[in-house]
């Protein structure tokens, strides 16, 4: 566990002094883990408008000393809550997929909103959950990805985020995407079933979205088209 917490840092310390935007990408991390601004504010022995001056841009782009700082603070408070994110990235670390089970696996610089995301798959939403975001997707052969993962594998799809889109492909009715969201947890932010109109779902998809709070959308828009748009996010 120690290797992947040490990786995990290297990328969140990385990904923060790189960005364009380093408070928001700062946000992203704290929000993916989980951890309000006065949790952090504790954890660093600061005050919370520290950590929000920093995250609004309004205090000038942390040094790396404070970057690296920050970013144990997030992994010491992921710890002390038994690890969860550093077990879900170790996941992650070791999984390998084929390329006929998973078209694309991405992570975002900053948080991404809803909208923004269904506007790069041309997605219709049918149910909305409790977030506006999402931190990352993963677009996957709805078939392959059912019949031939098994739950472990299922989970490392989340990559390093949960608080993504998960884009199931070929997709007729739906019912078997939403069936298996059942068993997974934690579940994605939103879920977008491609290859049908909304009109073609199944009677009891989007109630059983509402049950598990995530937003459910769907598309027709060519899947070629649907991965070049989101590589611009």
């Amino acid at each position: 566990m120690s290797d992947a917490r040490e990786e995990l840092s290297r990328r969140i310390a990385g990904e923060i002094t790189l960005s364009d935007d380093p408070g928001a990408t700062l946000r992203k991390w704290r929000t993916d883990f989980d951890v309000s601004q006065t949790e952090l504010a504790d954890q660093l022995d600061v005050s919370s408008s520290v950590i929000s001056d920093y995250e609004s841009g309004r205090r000038e782009s942390p040094g790396i000393g404070v970057v690296r700082r920050t970013v144990d603070g997030l992994l010491d408070i992921d710890e002390q809550r038994g690890g969860g994110r550093l077990r879900q990235y170790a996941r992650v670390l070791s999984a390998g997929f084929e390329s006929d089970i998973v078209h694309d696996l991405r992570e975002y610089s900053t948080a991404v909103s809803l909208d923004t995301f269904y506007d790069a798959m041309g997605a219709t939403e049918v149910a909305r959950g409790d977030q506006d975001h999402v931190n990352g997707h993963t677009v996957i052969n709805s078939i392959e990805a059912i019949t031939r993962l098994s739950s472990e594998e299922f989970y490392r799809l989340y990559g390093q985020s949960t608080n993504r889109a998960l884009v199931f492909t070929g997709v007729t009715r739906g019912e078997s995407p939403l069936v298996a969201m059942r068993v997974v947890s934690p579940t994605p932010n939103a879920v977008v079933l491609h290859g049908i109109e909304d009109g073609e779902l199944w009677e009891h998809a989007a109630d059983l979205a509402r049950v598990d709070q995530f937003s459910l959308a769907t598309s027709t828009k060519d899947l070629d088209e649907c991965l070049a748009d989101l590589q611009a996010l």
